[in-house]
């Protein structure tokens, strides 16, 4: 029995998302713009029978396939969006689910910081994949659960404003989002981040 936790379909990933995945995945790298979808499930070894049927039943390409202690997680991307979708169609029917399925995400943390001091972007800087975020900018900070909804969370506050995406953490038990900005772009970037998360459907989280 296959557990759906995430589903996040991404109509186009922006520039700075693709770039990003560059430096984490292990994988085939997206391209800025391309369709992308995070699936991700419990048990995660199961995570490698859904990409085998994805990439059997499609021309998708995957970037991320990661199977940790709880979760598994694969991220699946195409030029074409009905490529995509199509390849989610299979694994949903593969374990008898529906996009419903999926657990409704939650934001647990939702922070900004302004005005960082030089001594805490340097402690940031070295833990980062992305941008740099330099003394005076400000940091904002989303936590999530599912974390696969951390993709739709960045990439929606990208397409909003002018930050500077620094990590986007989709697998484990926690999401986490951390954006670089001035404190007008951030002030965009928190709601859309939001929004793009409280916008999904789906059922209760077990407890």
């Amino acid at each position: 029995m296959i557990d759906l936790r995430s589903y996040v379909f991404l109509d186009s990933l922006q520039e700075q998302h693709a770039a990003f995945l560059g430096t984490v995945a292990k994988g085939f790298l997206p391209v800025g713009g391309q369709a992308s979808l995070f699936i991700e499930v419990s048990p995660g070894i199961a995570i490698n029978r859904l990409t085998d049927i994805a990439v059997k039943a499609t021309s998708v390409t995957p970037g991320m396939q990661i199977v940790e202690r709880l979760y598994g997680l694969l991220e699946i991307h195409h030029d074409e969006q009905a490529e995509v979708r199509r390849a989610g169609e299979a694994i949903l029917q593969e374990i008898g689910k529906t996009e419903g399925d999926r657990i409704k995400p939650e934001i647990l943390s939702s922070t900004v910081i302004r005005g960082l001091d030089d001594r805490q972007t340097q402690l940031i800087n070295r833990t980062r994949h992305g941008h740099m975020i330099v003394a005076g900018q400000s940091l904002y900070i989303l936590e999530c659960q599912p974390a696969a909804n951390a993709a739709l969370a960045a990439n929606e506050a990208e397409k909003a404003a002018h930050i500077k995406v620094l990590e986007i953490v989709t697998f484990g038990s926690f999401g986490r989002v951390y954006l670089a900005g001035a404190d007008r772009d951030i002030d965009v970037a928190l709601p859309a981040a939001e929004r793009a998360i409280q916008g999904l459907s789906g059922r209760a989280a077990k407890t």
